[in-house]
């Protein structure tokens, strides 16, 4: 069996050295050939999340001509689609597939299975320039109990709240002050209203992903979504609870559960993966995580204007902090290399909007404002195409400093002074209680695999409102203690406690040295 075994990542390993490109002399020009990248250039292996591009080797080829003679690095740039990338990275890891760098979702749950790098080190030298330009709160989220930093963090903004958005034209239709719908109870008259007048609109799109409809009441998740344990964020010395055995969960399960019911919700909810927001689709509710005008984007997605209401206060979260890792395989060859090319991914515009935006003059082009632009797509006769898909989208979140981008032009523009609003909001931002608190339950794989499978087998139904919550709820419950929830809950309470008393004591030792 471990032969077979030997033999199956031979195989992988192979294969994917012949279909990549290696250190050595090869067009990285996009043109032909008339450019070439030197033998003694390292090249990366870099994956990250996003549906492949049309003109994904076009961007790589380019982004390699820039970074070859900046820093002697090429990168061979693999996006994996939406809903294959976090099993994708799972197989990298488990197999031992080589590669440098990914984008690392469950950033902290592969760090303590010693996945990723530490970077400490690299961080006071080679990687000092982004250090410095990334917001240190950034990484306090990111560093680990050990003290070790296993990932850079996308310089953001620091709060992502949730904000529930709109069509414009049926708000200013319909007169609605959106500033007043602040809980999913409130919601009902508007949504009902939305359904008998408005029959073209669906009132109300969820997915199997959901929403946290529990921060509205003040609970944060300690870890993963799929270990359903949370806390009350503001309260300092507040239990850990599964959050389905709460009171504040069982009244959110039958108001989603009345409103598929009542139509308001779509019936494919459970199944529906999380497709972003389709272009020109007729919904009137949908809710996301976002940061200051954020509707501007969701606008452009959307192809017509949406207004936003935050309806979960501006709170700095482990979560919120490590929204967008990079991180750099604990196996690498190369990793000053690799440390290298995230510095400049972090301080060199040239490098960032490449990648953000694509190449100058064939995806966008920029105006009088010297914002960005994107240029229509058009078929074999020139005529625009406007529903058709883009030949390059960078994923934005994922991908280093916000920053050091440009900002948007055309039909939805950014405001000019974009970045100085993001930069106003992060010093407006507080603090969570648990900024930071990582439980480690490297010792508990087994109940944490098990709570995660039936997670998956009963979260989507009972949090779209598709199934029955008094039959449903009782059933996802025993099987959760059944596969260790209460075990595990008591773990993360004893270490929590553990942690908050160290934070008690780091503040009276910075008490006592003032």
């Amino acid at each position: 069996m471990r032969q077979e075994r030997t033999l199956s990542r031979l195989a992988v390993f192979f294969a994917l050295a012949l279909a990549l490109p290696i250190s050595g002399c090869f067009s990285a020009s996009g043109d032909g050939g008339h450019a070439s990248i030197s033998r003694d250039t390292v090249n990366l292996i870099y994956y990250t999340i996003g549906d492949p591009d049309k003109d994904l080797q076009m961007v790589n080829d380019k982004i390699n001509e820039v970074l070859a003679r900046k820093i002697g690095v090429t990168i061979t740039y693999i996006k994996v689609g939406w809903q294959e990338y976090e099993d994708r990275l799972n197989t990298l890891v488990s197999a031992g597939t080589p590669f440098d760098i990914a984008f690392a979702m469950e950033y902290a749950t592969y760090a303590q299975r010693g996945a990723w790098l530490r970077l400490n080190d690299h961080l006071s030298t080679v990687g000092k320039e982004m250090y410095d330009a990334i917001d240190p709160v950034f990484w306090q989220g990111v560093r680990m109990d050990d003290g070790g930093i296993y990932g850079v963090p996308t310089n953001k903004e620091l709060a992502v709240r949730d904000h529930w958005m709109y069509p414009e034209a049926l708000v200013k239709k319909h007169g609605i002050d959106i500033s007043k719908y602040t809980t999913l109870a409130s919601l009902e008259p508007l949504l009902r209203m939305i359904k008998e007048k408005e029959p073209d609109y669906l009132p109300m799109e969820l997915d199997k992903g959901s929403q946290n409809f529990f921060a509205l009441d003040g609970y944060q998740y300690v870890s993963e979504k799929t270990l359903p344990l949370m806390v009350r964020d503001q309260e300092p010395d507040a239990p850990v609870v599964n959050i389905f055995e709460t009171e504040e969960a069982r009244n959110v399960l039958d108001l989603l559960r009345r409103y598929y019911a009542e139509g308001f919700i779509n019936e494919d909810a459970a199944l529906r993966e999380n497709p972003g927001l389709k272009r020109g689709a007729l919904v009137f509710w949908k809710a996301a995580g976002g940061g200051p005008l954020s509707e501007n984007s969701w606008s452009k997605d959307r192809g017509y204007k949406l207004v936003a209401h935050p309806v979960t206060p501006a709170l700095i979260t482990t979560e919120s902090t490590r929204g967008g890792v990079m991180a750099v395989s604990a196996d690498t060859k190369h990793p000053v290399e690799a440390v290298k090319f995230l510095n400049l991914l972090n301080t060199d515009p040239e490098v960032r909007n490449l990648f953000n935006f694509g190449i100058e003059g064939v995806h966008y082009t920029l105006d009088d404002n010297g914002q960005v632009v994107p240029s229509p797509l058009k078929d074999h006769n020139g005529h625009p195409l406007p529903d058709a898909q883009p030949s390059y989208v960078g994923v934005q979140y994922t991908q280093g400093n916000w920053f050091i981008l440009k900002t948007m032009g055309g039909q939805f523009p950014d405001p000019l002074d974009k970045w100085d609003q993001f930069l106003a909001s992060n010093r407006e931002a507080v603090n969570s209680s648990t900024l930071g608190f990582t439980p480690d339950l490297s010792r508990m794989p087994i109940q944490v695999q098990n709570i995660q499978m039936v997670w998956e087998k009963y979260y989507p139904g009972l949090m779209t409102g598709s199934v029955n919550v008094d039959t449903v709820l009782p059933k996802f419950n025993q099987e959760l203690r059944q596969a260790g929830i209460d075990e595990v809950r008591i773990e993360v309470q004893k270490q929590l406690d553990a942690w908050r008393a160290a934070q008690r004591v780091d503040v009276l030792e910075m008490d006592r040295m003032r």
